[in-house]
């Protein structure tokens, strides 16, 4: 065996031995693992404790895996029609995320004096929600059956359509080319998810019968085959590789999309935690302190907004109050689109470079501060907040104004000779 493979091996098995330990502290104490998962990236990435350098290219490639496999089983959760009710429901919310969450982030950069590009870059960055950390929440937490989650994942697949449109007018402006260039590029990229949508809503029925679910082996493969394709080529054509693996979800149905759920799921589990340890590796911590403070009050101004987003929407659609406030808290994380956009944009003249380090520790905080803050909604004295209070009936007054004393059952003589409703 090669010894640059033995050394991969070594350090691919210590970190997701180290992985599983940190997964099972965090169930332990009822917490999500994923800002363990990012905190052990951190120690072992560039500028950590103990630089992982050989395995980097496969916690690169694996990262890729965890956001494809975390959509596509989030997609065979929900079905077609359920995923086109929820989008024309949504329209409105998806106006309203985008004004809420990505003004913010532009008018932070403007304030800061770096230019309307990097306006444009910033507003993505703090507009859109990492599908990959709530779909891994809403797994965690157990509550992809609960009612809001289908208008959180409303929002999440819009948000990623949208990211379809704006990453290639980002790239476009970044290059200098112009409105002849970006057009070109949107209508691509139009094009793709149109066609991508139209295949999943009306062939979904022959793609499941294309599939046996009566031959693991040949499920396995053949779902997660599909799924590695649809979102290559996504990719390819500029359109978010995430959408496509969605997307695949939602066009496998029926005992297709049971059993492969069960097959894929501890597929899922290895490569999202490579996913949000890769996520850390490639962070230094020593760029993060000089941007602190600039992205705790970012991250603070645009957790409120996401929250109120989430809320918003799900009272559109409904949901009880407690739920309201699920919605609003799963929507938080921000994660693999805003390092994207940072990093396109930072490899561009003119972009100041402390605007990758400030949304790379802005994404930091969120991701750390969005599954804690998920599982509030679920801690008794938020329920408690919740409760509405009964209403303080107005005191009794006599002819000479003095209070007079309420009757408790035991006081009232007629409640001890009239018989019990329940005893009858």
């Amino acid at each position: 065996m090669h010894e640059s493979t033995t050394v991969l091996l070594i350090e691919v098995g210590a970190l997701m031995f180290l992985l599983g330990l940190l997964g099972r502290l965090s169930r332990r104490f009822g917490i999500s693992p994923i800002p363990l998962y990012l905190l052990a990236g951190l120690a072992f990435g560039h500028g950590g404790l103990l630089p992982l350098n050989a395995s980097e290219e496969f916690f690169s490639v694996g990262a890729e895996l965890g956001v494809i496999l975390l959509l596509v089983l989030l997609g065979l959760e929900y079905s077609a029609d359920e995923l086109v009710g929820n989008l024309r429901s949504a329209a409105p919310v998806g106006l309203l995320d985008a004004a809420l969450n990505a003004l913010p982030g532009a008018a932070f950069a403007l304030l800061l004096g770096w230019g309307w590009v990097a306006a444009v870059v910033l507003a993505g960055v703090t507009w859109v929600t990492s599908s990959g950390v709530v779909a891994k929440v809403l797994a965690d937490l157990g509550r992809l059956g609960n009612r809001e989650t289908p208008v959180v994942l409303s929002v999440l697949v819009m948000e990623d359509l949208a990211m379809a449109l704006y990453l290639p007018l980002l790239t476009a402006l970044l290059a200098g080319t112009g409105l002849l260039g970006g057009g070109v590029a949107l209508i691509v990229a139009v094009g793709t998810v149109s066609i991508v949508l139209v295949v999943a809503i009306r062939y979904g029925g022959w793609i499941s019968n294309a599939i046996s679910a009566r031959d693991p082996e040949a499920l396995l493969l053949g779902v997660f085959g599909l799924t590695l394709l649809v979102a290559g080529v996504a990719a390819q054509l500029k359109v978010s590789a995430a959408v496509g693996a969605f997307l695949v979800g939602i066009a496998v149905s029926g005992p297709v999309a049971h059993h492969a759920t069960q097959l894929l799921s501890p597929l899922r589990d290895i490569f999202a935690a490579v996913f949000f340890v890769f996520f850390g590796l490639t962070t230094d911590p020593a760029d993060i302190p000089p941007v602190l403070l600039p992205a705790i009050a970012l991250a603070v101004v645009t957790i409120a907004t996401k929250t109120l987003t989430g809320y918003v929407a799900a009272r559109r659609a409904g949901i009880a109050v407690r739920g309201r406030w699920r919605a609003g808290f799963s929507l938080t994380p921000r994660g693999e689109f805003s390092i994207v956009i940072a990093g396109l944009a930072v490899a561009t003249p003119g972009i100041p470079a402390k605007l990758g380090a400030l949304a790379t520790a802005y994404v930091l905080i969120t991701v750390v501060v969005g599954p804690i803050i998920a599982r509030v909604p679920d801690f008794e004295w938020f329920k408690a907040l919740l409760r509405p209070r009964p209403a303080a009936t107005p005191a009794l007054a006599g002819a000479d104004g003095s209070p007079v004393p309420r009757l408790t059952d035991t006081d009232d003589p007629l409640s001890r000779h009239t018989p019990d409703a329940t005893s009858q």
